[in-house]
């Protein structure tokens, strides 16, 4: 937990092309203005950059157009340099302020002073779909036809919901996190807009040079009874077409690995396990490998991003078509939440299961990957599942919830 950075690089929305200059570059010469920390310290950060990289970003390193409108105004990236923060370990139960002597008594005012009065979040209207039924059914469709082409073996799609809101969001981020707790979740606000994102996915990991991407493919509810629930469990890990997505990820993510680690180093140590969350099944692979020391954190992220697991495979090909198909460009959902640590240390999450606040509007997406096999119904389903939850955590009532 973090606030008030020294600075913040927030590159406005570009085009490929149009922008020559490299994000990920400049935010690894904002990093380097950070003194250096004390290496023994076991704390995962200890001050460096924290903020997000919106799915969009991928637009200025791949030969993809980005031609989707924007329904949410914010920038392809916003990353601040921290020189405090407070950490927290749930499992020892211990927290940690991470600061300078004078940045440290600075943070402990703040943290005694009386906060101000904040108006209770709550949702103006029900949550309107970008798609109806049939029209994400076409867009299925389409899919297919690029399948049987050859153009693609996966390619994830997404429909969006909108909903208008007042008052504050870290109140709706609290209610989110009480209702789905994850392992990767995150909040960052700043002026009128926020992300909310409720991750259970690991895009990457380095620390001290050992890299770890944890795709997620394969999904199935949660079970009303325990008797369900297991028959659910066991469909997912028996599932050949869910094992089959989740195999193309993870070839696609060894080769991005591949590009900045030392050679013959990307392993997949677990393949296609289960994981069960409070309100869905899912099927993680691991893929490790260790960075080459040419390379930073931070250009592993450039040469992986955006994961593999939200675009489909061949990625480049994969967001030609999302963009295609999808009315509205993504934004935070599918990019990824994390920081970087000035000793090198980096996590990022994949931004699923993630609002974003905007002008009075919190949107939310829900996504799958389709491959060959893969039926539409089915498939729209699947997408209401993943966020139902979500919706249903920031209504006061069920009629706010719409399909």
């Amino acid at each position: 937990m973090s606030s008030d950075p020294l600075e913040t690089f927030a590159p406005q929305p570009s085009r490929r092309g149009s922008d020559s200059s490299d994000p990920f570059q400049a935010q690894k010469a904002l990093l380097e203005r950070l003194p250096d920390a004390v290496p023994t310290s076991d704390l995962p950060f200890l001050g460096g950059l924290i903020g997000y990289w919106s799915y969009d970003l991928g637009h200025r390193l791949e030969p993809t157009q980005g031609k989707a409108a924007r329904v949410a105004d914010l920038p392809d990236s916003r990353v601040g340099l921290y020189d405090w923060a407070i950490i927290q370990d749930h499992h020892q139960q211990q927290t940690w302020l991470v600061a300078s002597p004078e940045r440290g008594r600075q943070v402990m005012s703040w943290l005694q002073a009386t906060p101000p009065a904040l108006a209770p979040f709550q949702l103006t209207g029900g949550f309107q779909p970008e798609m109806s039924r049939q029209e994400y059914l076409a867009r299925f469709a389409r899919v297919q036809y690029y399948i049987r082409a050859g153009d693609c073996y996966q390619i994830n799609l997404a429909q969006r919901f909108s909903a208008p809101y007042q008052g504050d969001l870290w109140q709706a981020y609290c209610r989110l996190r009480q209702a789905t707790p994850t392992p990767f979740a995150g909040f960052i606000a700043w002026e009128d807009q926020a992300i909310l994102s409720l991750s259970p996915e690991r895009f990457l990991q380095c620390a001290d040079g050992h890299v770890e991407t944890r795709p997620i493919k394969g999904t199935r509810p949660r079970g009303q009874t325990v008797e369900q629930d297991r028959a659910f469990a066991e469909a997912l890990t028996h599932s050949l077409k869910d094992r089959a997505e989740n195999v193309m990820i993870v070839d696609l993510l060894r080769n991005d690995l591949g590009r900045v680690c030392r050679p013959g180093s990307v392993r997949v140590p677990q393949l296609c396990s289960l994981e069960s969350y409070a309100n869905v099944h899912h099927l993680v692979s691991v893929v490790t490998g260790e960075l080459d020391d040419r390379h930073s954190p931070l250009e592993l992220l450039s040469a992986a991003f955006p994961g593999g697991s939200i675009t489909g495979a061949p990625k480049v090909r994969a967001m030609q078509i999302i963009d295609e198909l999808e009315p509205s460009a993504r934004s935070a959902y599918c990019g990824s939440l994390g920081y970087v640590d000035v000793r090198g240390r980096m996590d990022t999450s994949i931004a699923i299961r993630t609002a974003v606040a905007d002008a009075g509007h919190l949107h939310i997406w829900g996504g799958g990957g389709l491959v060959a096999d893969s039926r539409g119904e089915a498939e729209y389903t699947e997408t209401l599942d993943k966020i139902r939850h979500l919706m249903r955590a920031l209504s006061d009532d069920q009629q706010h919830l719409e399909e």
